[in-house]
């Protein structure tokens, strides 16, 4: 069905009044979306004088009008057709929003009015709606951003720094918090969760609200996969196209050469994100005690919550003793539902999409040769060495890390377990350094020779494009094969019959230099501001900062101003990664035309 509206006998006229037309409809939408959504804030955030609450009402109702309106006015104006999923979405968002209008200024009668707002939960459901809404304009206003002319690093720096002070703001709402709490506090919390950290200043149990536990939640939830990942495929789905400079802009964040698959790639981060939350949430709602929640809907958001924590490695959680809560530190299926979650969002959506196009060449051609459509074929190298050398190094890693648990752990937290209470904590043990900051175990009952290997862990952390901080395990591996390289007098690093570029050797140099000195000085720092304290614990705090774990052996809430100021740059500075930082700050240097004469420097 195609809409042809002709306004003006000259198609030039009619064109340019079009377009004065739609640039009105979307200013008319950007501002009642944000206008709606501050309403929206103002109602959760404040108890609001009643007085007060019909004349922001009133405006709320008229902002939804005016954005229902303005979608059907851009769908019969400018849509050549009204199939396309996105155009079909926007006339029921649209018909929705009226509707919703009509029905809070109770233009139906009381009873259909009462009727219509107990089947939608009363206004859960419009309120998701105008936050959906806010997110849908930020996401197309997003899209503008390679205008600016700023590098991606740098944006996508920036982007984490704004979110933070956003999230600072929803945390300090009064209704977000059950107490008072300070800007410092705030801006902690909100650091750790959009940096998937974890580590807490207050109890994100007692001292956060229903409301402030779902902006903690959202926070971590677009911190793990960037802010630009999420904008950028819901600005695409809403807009309908990219430009070419959208396209070079995006692939910087999503490892995508090929620019014409921006959006498909972008579809399959945000669908695994989806698929794996899901199924985590509904395994840990299946292996939960429900008589340790006050109902249903309590453990539905428990399981929620703790899947996007688990998947994000962001390590928070709504008990005050973590996994440790009593009633749920013998949940063994559910520790292990969590663990798999943790390893499926640290490995890497690089790793996964390789993985996914080698399974689906598998089924198409095992397809192909049963229905006699086409022959055997060789399945080609679809495996990269990237993602053989984080999968392997991945397993490495896992393997020797629950070797280590298991044996210094014996006579300490593992001690009157349960043989399958030893070995599902092994495997949580080994998982939870790796940038994920759960904890089944009283952390300061932990051996030192595992409290040692634990700061091993957390310093390599998760896998490149993954939801994880740390050194990463792709960096590790290559400075181990360049070491071992050095040592049997090769001239260059191989592995996987694949010859590693020195481009590649610098960067895992640069990276290893920078996060040591990073640390080291983070020590340094927390050392002059709180002296009492043991040094392992303030090691271990800043490993766990650099590296966005989240563990702790307990004097995160005891740390002074100048320690958790100390410890918010470190947070963001692991979770953005040292050398985005360096490219973005330092000029870079055009082609070098000349080259200097070589001499050699003694190492040892």
């Amino acid at each position: 069905m195609k809409l042809k509206l002709k306004f003006f006998s000259n198609p030039d006229r009619n064109i340019l009044f079009l377009k004065k037309v739609m640039k009105i409809q979307e200013k008319v939408v950007q501002l009642s979306s944000i206008l709606a959504f501050g309403i929206l804030l103002f109602h959760l955030g404040y108890s609001i004088d009643p007085k007060d609450q019909v004349a922001t009402s009133f405006l709320f109702n008229l902002c939804l009008m005016l954005i229902g309106t303005g979608y059907l006015v851009k769908v019969f104006l400018v849509e050549k057709s009204i199939y396309p999923a996105r155009v079909i979405f926007e006339i029921l968002l649209s018909i929705l929003l009226c509707l919703t209008a009509l029905v809070r200024w109770n233009l139906f009668g009381n009873e259909t009015t009462e009727m219509i707002l107990s089947f939608s939960t009363h206004y859960h459901l419009i309120n998701a709606l105008v936050i959906i809404l806010f997110f849908i304009e930020l996401s197309k206003f997003s899209l503008t951003v390679n205008e600016l002319k700023l590098s991606p690093s740098l944006v996508f720096i920036l982007s984490f720094i704004i979110l933070i002070f956003v999230g600072t703001g929803l945390l300090s709402l009064p209704e977000a918090t059950t107490r008072d709490i300070s800007f410092i506090d705030a801006l902690f919390t909100s650091t750790s969760a959009v940096c998937v950290t974890g580590l807490i200043v207050l109890d994100t149990a007692k001292d956060f609200t229903f409301f402030g536990q779902v902006i903690i939640m959202i926070l971590f939830q677009i911190g793990g996969l960037g802010i630009m990942v999420f904008t950028s495929f819901f600005g695409f789905f809403f807009k309908g196209s990219y430009s070419i400079e959208n396209r070079l802009f995006i692939r910087d964040y999503i490892n995508e050469n090929n620019v014409n698959e921006i959006y498909t790639t972008l579809f399959k981060i945000i669908s695994f994100t989806v698929l794996v939350e899901g199924i985590c949430a509904f395994l840990i709602y299946h292996f939960t005690d429900s008589a340790q929640f006050s109902g249903q809907g309590d453990q539905l958001f428990f399981s929620l919550f703790h899947a996007i924590s688990a998947f994000c490695n962001a390590g928070f959680s709504t008990l005050g003793n973590g996994l440790y809560q009593e009633g749920f530190r013998e949940a063994y299926n559910m520790h292990l539902a969590i663990a798999l979650a943790i390893v499926l969002g640290g490995i890497g959506f690089p790793v996964v999409l390789n993985y996914y196009s080698y399974v689906k060449h598998l089924i198409v051609g095992f397809v192909k040769s049963v229905l006699g459509l086409e022959k055997y074929r060789h399945t080609p190298r679809v495996s990269s060495v990237n993602t053989r050398l984080v999968v392997y190094t991945t397993g490495i890693l896992l393997v020797v890390g629950m070797v280590v648990y298991a044996i210094s752990e014996q006579e300490h937290t593992l001690k009157g377990l349960s043989l399958y209470g030893k070995f599902a904590t092994t495997v949580f043990g080994a998982v939870t350094p790796r940038t994920a900051g759960f904890n089944t175990v009283d952390m300061r009952e932990l051996a030192v020779p595992t409290v040692l290997v634990y700061l091993f862990l957390m310093w390599i952390g998760a896998s490149p494009g993954s939801t994880g901080g740390g050194l990463k395990t792709s960096t590790f591996a290559v400075a181990m094969l360049n070491t071992f390289s050095i040592a049997s007098g090769k001239t260059r690093v191989e592995v996987f019959r694949r010859q590693l570029s020195n481009e590649t050797l610098k960067k895992a140099f640069a990276v290893i230099s920078l996060s040591v000195l990073v640390m080291g000085l983070g020590v340094f720092l927390l050392m002059v501001f709180d002296p009492e304290l043991p040094m392992i614990d303030v090691a271990f705090e800043v490993f766990s900062a650099f590296s966005t774990v989240g563990l702790s052996l307990g004097i995160t809430s005891q740390l002074s101003l100048g320690s958790k100021l100390v410890l918010m740059v470190i947070m963001l500075i692991g979770r953005v990664g040292t050398l985005t930082i360096l490219i973005a700050i330092v000029r870079k240097i055009g082609e070098q035309r000349y080259k200097y004469p070589e001499e050699t420097v003694f190492i040892t």
